[in-house]
């Protein structure tokens, strides 16, 4: 430091001289114009920059505002399509789909929800996990979606995330069914969602191109311009005077953003060419004076720096020696011709020997070494020397007091004099690091067993994850992943995929009757059945409850498959004993087969399932293939069940009335309620096509408390008018019969005493044991309402059934009344059924009443009313008011003998 003080003093006494002042004042105009000459240079270089990056920008601000309108205006096509065929089918949704999304676009799919929720998307592949999603669950989407519906006009959203992977812009477009469709008002339909692919877009517009020119950053997500989220680039492009373009969007705008690549650069490429020139004009001038100065000084500065160098030489010595104290490192040197040893005082410390000032040799390093290690250690040390290469060695030593340290050990050869070659090392005790590493080498073992045993539990996780813990068999999860991988395609055209979807029949007997053991001891003997019947090679799931799913391949198509479900029709049909009780359950079964050149797992579960659900309606115990024509009748049935629903919401069910005649004065007892569907395309429609699909919608109760509110409303008016319509008899279904609250509806409806009859299939006395409806027809009773026999001698009652129950009336079955013309048998029997309701003091109608020869016979017979064609048909309420007026059921004779009186 002393040396650099003497300089600087020279310097304050070199620019003292005129010499001094003229080269500073020199120095002064050199440096002056220089930094205003640097200074225009950079203004000059910072516009041309910026005109550059706004050129650029703006090319790119034009590709994305064209690429966005392009993209909406394709999908605006779709959307009017769409709008003139709401109940568009996938086939041709992917039809359109496929066209809008063939031409040069960056559109990456479309979806169509409506009601908001997705039901459509094109392409289907990579996009199910936004199949059946709801707009109004995705907080992120639903304020766009809403937006949409609520404005009529197209909403831009985005960048959002999608629930198929990744980030895109979403066109959201409103669908309104035109007043031409719908002859109304347009009606909003649902939307129609375009995503746009981000990456292409950046791509197309050609951001990616500019990666190396420029740092470009977007805002205003959603299209909320400079007030909108960043969404694209580095947020440090904003912070840095960016140049900025404002890009249109359906909607609002965004705010493009860029400098350039690295930053703005304020040094222009000729600056450097002006500083050198400056420094090289400064050098002429002050130059000469600044050498000489410095020649005078050199041998001060030589003298400085010699002393300089002898104290940086102390100063390392001393950190050396501090360093070696520290570390607790022994130094040694070995003299090769010699053999001796020179060695500090650290060195006699980890050997165990005393630091007594003896010098040491070969023998004495030799001596210390443990002798399981001598050989090696003795060995390495030979060949380093004679190799002339580096010393590197581990080895162990022993104390005189016995115990036992862990020594490292380098070294090198050097050669401090011509021909003289010697050894300089070092040794410092590891015997901690051993310890640790031991300890390591416990702690990885201990690991490693214990990673052993996790993954075997996790194999057994994964083994009960997808297996059923009763049965052992693969479960509906395991199935599904089987399914989803796809079935192993074949070019052999014979073989076919069979899918057989298995349910037990009476299994919830067993399971209410002996318990839910005995329930599970059915179902592991189903399983073994089933693994025992099908071959080795064929895949047995249970997929839930009672089900159970084989899925095999084979070259024998249905024959085989039937043959299949034969065999374990014929094993599940064998009884099992649980605990001294003898159980049989049955199984139905729904085959679904395909070839395996073009099988569709997924589908064909489904299709078996329908399949299954036809057997089951045919009688369980059975095995049905599913077919095109089944599909159909599914269709339609699924076709019906939705018109009936929108039936009940519009009051489209209504009755029709049949009457009902004295036998002997043909005067109208009473009138039967029919219910009839008004469907608004198909016309009067009768029950036996809508009351099975209403069975199983579960609202056959509905319609019969609908036709029974509109009969009781129709009987109040015909009575107000003069009419003598004594009764109205009403249907009631089983169904409603199990209502708990059915009487308590009744009351509120304040039917009087006798004027309603409810008509009970004769089934459901016999079949139904429930508490409940025997408690219900017993207060329908209590409340004045008849309650009467439909359908009697279709079924099995009895007499004692009939005791129990007392009706007022019985109905002859139709298919008994219409043989009696030509049959004496026939004649016979529903003479016997008239006695019997005469001993047990109950009415007979007869139903099927076709001519009026039935109508003597059943006259004679003692039948009390009559019910058919003959009479009358059924009909809406107001035809049924002039048909009561005119009396033109009656004989001529008799509207003859009628009109006499009246005149």
């Amino acid at each position: 430091m002393r040396g650099w003080g003497a300089t600087l003093d020279d310097w304050r006494r070199w620019a003292g001289t005129p010499g001094g002042m003229g080269a500073f004042v020199a120095l002064l105009v050199v440096i002056g114009a220089a930094l205003f000459a640097d200074h225009q240079n950079r203004v000059l270089y910072e516009a041309q920059v910026t005109a550059e990056v706004q050129g650029q920008l703006s090319l790119v601000r034009a590709r994305l505002e064209g690429n966005i309108i392009s993209n909406i205006q394709l999908v605006r096509g779709f959307v009017s399509v769409l709008a003139t065929e709401p109940e568009m089918d996938g086939a041709r949704f992917d039809r359109l789909a496929a066209s809008t999304l063939s031409v040069e676009s960056q559109l990456r799919h479309l979806a169509v929800a409506p009601d908001m929720v997705v039901s459509m998307i094109y392409p289907l592949a990579g996009n199910e996990a936004a199949m059946g999603a709801a707009y109004r669950d995705i907080p992120g989407q639903w304020d766009a979606a809403r937006r949409a519906r609520d404005s009529g006009e197209m909403v831009l959203a985005g960048p959002v995330d999608l629930l198929q992977g990744g980030r895109g812009l979403v066109a959201r477009f409103p669908v309104f069914v035109p007043r031409e469709i719908t002859g109304a008002e347009p009606r909003f339909w649902g939307i129609v969602s375009a995503v746009i692919d981000l990456d292409r877009l950046y791509a197309d517009s050609g951001i990616g191109a500019l990666a190396g020119t420029l740092d470009i950053a977007i805002v205003g997500g959603d299209g909320l311009g400079a007030g909108g989220a960043q969404f694209y680039g580095d947020p440090r492009v904003l912070a840095s005077n960016p140049v900025v373009e404002t890009v249109t969007v359906p909607g609002g705008a965004w705010q493009l953003a860029a400098i350039p690549a690295g930053g703005w650069q304020s040094v222009p490429e000729s600056a450097w060419l002006l500083r050198l020139l400056a420094l090289i004009g400064g050098t002429m001038v002050i130059g000469p004076i600044v050498v000489s100065s410095r020649l005078l000084e050199e041998r001060q500065q030589n003298v400085g720096r010699l002393k300089a160098s002898e104290a940086e030489q102390r100063r390392l010595s001393q950190r050396l020696g501090l360093a070696l104290d520290s570390s607790q490192v022994g130094v040694w040197e070995y003299d090769i011709a010699s053999a001796t040893l020179l060695w500090d005082g650290r060195m006699n410390e980890l050997y165990g020997l005393p630091a007594d000032g003896e010098r040491r040799d070969y023998a004495s390093w030799r001596g210390a070494l443990h002798p399981d290690d001598a050989a090696r250690a003795e060995r390495e040390f030979a060949e380093a020397i004679s190799g002339r290469g580096p010393y590197n060695s581990q080895f162990r030593v022993r104390h005189t007091d016995g115990s036992v340290r862990h020594l490292r050990a380098i070294g090198r050869l050097f050669e401090p004099y011509p021909g003289e070659h010697r050894m300089l090392g070092v040794n410092w005790d590891v015997s901690t690091d051993m310890l640790l590493h031991e300890d390591l080498q416990r702690a990885k073992q201990l690991t490693e067993a214990r990673n052993a045993e996790l993954e075997i539990a996790k194999a057994r996780i994964e083994h009960n994850a997808l297996h059923d813990s009763l049965t052992g068999l693969p479960n509906r999860r395991y199935l599904d992943e089987v399914l989803a991988g796809g079935i192993a395609r074949s070019d052999t055209v014979d073989d076919h995929v069979g899918l057989l979807h298995i349910d037990l029949d009476r299994f919830k007997q067993i399971n209410d009757t002996l318990g839910h053991a005995a329930g599970d001891a059915m179902l592991v003997h189903a399983a073994a059945v089933l693994k025992q019947t099908v071959r080795a090679d064929d895949f047995v799931a249970r997929i839930g409850g009672d089900e159970f799913v084989v899925l095999c391949v084979t070259d024998g198509g249905d024959a085989a498959l039937a043959a299949l479900a034969d065999r374990i029709l014929a094993r599940m049909r064998d009884p099992i004993d649980y605990r001294g009780h003898e159980c049989r359950c049955g199984v139905s079964v729904g085959i679904s087969s395909e070839p395996r050149t073009h099988a569709d797992g997924q589908q064909m579960l489904v299709n078996a399932d329908i399949a299954l659900y036809r057997a089951k309606r045919r009688g369980r115990n059975r095995y049905e293939f599913f077919t095109e024509a089944l599909q159909a009748e599914v269709i339609t049935n699924k076709r019906m069940a939705d018109d009936i629903l929108k039936g009940l919401e519009r009051g489209e069910f209504v009755p029709y009335f049949q009457p009902q005649f004295d036998a002997w004065t043909l005067d109208i007892s009473g009138v039967e309620a029919l219910a009839r569907w008004k469907h608004p395309t198909e016309g009067l429609i009768a029950p036996n096509r809508f009351l099975p699909v209403a069975e199983d919608l579960n609202v056959v109760a509905t319609i019969d408390r609908m036709i029974l509110e509109q009969s009781l409303k129709h009987l109040a008016n015909w009575q107000a008018q003069g009419l003598n319509i004594p009764t109205v008899s009403v249907n009631v279904s089983a169904k409603r019969l199990q209502e708990e609250g059915l009487t308590d509806g009744l009351r509120d409806l304040g039917i009087k005493p006798g004027t309603v009859s409810f008509e009970l299939v004769e089934s459901i006395f016999l079949d139904q044991t429930e508490d409940i409806v025997l408690w219900n027809i017993e207060q329908i009773k209590a409340l004045g309402i008849d309650v009467e026999i439909d359908d009697f001698g279709s079924g099995y009652a009895s007499i004692v059934s009939l005791l129990k129950l007392k009706p007022r009336r019985l109905k002859i079955d139709r298919q008994l009344v219409m043989p009696i013309v030509d049959s004496d048998a026939q004649r016979h029997l529903v003479a016997s059924i008239i006695d019997i309701g005469k001993s047990l003091d109950i009415g007979i109608v007869a139903e099927g009443v076709e001519t009026m020869a039935h109508a003597a016979i059943l006259r004679a017979l003692g039948c009390e009313f009559l019910q058919g064609y003959a009479l009358a048909r059924p009909m809406a309420a107001e035809a049924l008011q002039g048909f009561v007026v005119g009396q033109s059921w009656r004989p001529q004779s008799w509207r003859a003998a009628r009109q006499g009186v009246s005149a």
